[in-house]
């Protein structure tokens, strides 16, 4: 129906841009480097918000199925390159995708996140014993009538840092929104402060 054509047409372009992304960056690194080792030294990728968060299983594709890579390797790589800048804690920014929808326009990228996701809640299992609550706020897929992939749980794993815009912002991802995972990697989460008043931007800017 419409609504589910609007869903895949939006789906498509996200993809579309960090595929073209991604594939320039490699183009780049490779052009000077040769080899895809050291990557993420060379290259900091940032995902602000959810949108562009489909990249981290792309780049899991191009290191897997492109360069021939084992996964704990390219795993390796793909976590030190991306990191993950959450904007609000409103619905928009916590996006989630139908994993139907998802199996339907990009089946290889949902065979990674499901291989993702299973690496993950063996290593939540391994740090909270028997805590199946947890298990299932912290997958990466929502489980229910209609089977939804948490893209905001998906930047979280498959970056190095997370942070807030705002002191505030920042303290209720830690304590609330994103809790379960700052419990787990109280590191990966930080604050950067977004924006400047126009005043100490002239300061700074002209003295």
């Amino acid at each position: 129906d419409n609504f589910f054509e609007g869903k895949e047409l939006r789906l498509k372009q996200q993809f579309f841009f960090v595929c073209a992304s991604l594939q320039d960056i490699v183009r780049r690194h490779l052009k000077i480097h040769e080899r895809m080792d050291g990557f993420h030294e060379k290259n900091a990728i940032q995902l602000n918000d959810t949108h562009p968060a489909i990249a981290i299983p792309e780049l899991m594709r191009v290191l897997l199925d492109e360069r021939g890579w084992g996964w704990e390797d390219a795993w390796e790589i793909v976590t030190q390159t991306f990191a993950y800048t959450n904007h609000t804690v409103l619905p928009e920014a916590l996006e989630e995708w139908s994993v139907s929808l998802m199996e339907y326009v990009l089946p290889r990228h949902m065979q990674i996140m499901y291989e993702i996701n299973r690496r993950f809640l063996e290593e939540v299992e391994h740090r909270f014993p028997g805590d199946t609550g947890r298990l299932g706020r912290m997958s990466l897929i929502a489980e229910g009538r209609e089977k939804k992939v948490r893209m905001p749980h998906l930047a979280i794993v498959g970056s190095h840092r997370i942070n807030g815009v705002a002191e505030l912002h920042s303290k209720i991802l830690r304590e609330s929104v994103f809790r379960d995972f700052c419990e787990m990697w109280p590191d990966k989460f930080m604050n950067v402060t977004n924006g400047v008043t126009q005043r100490r931007w002239l300061k700074q800017s002209n003295r």
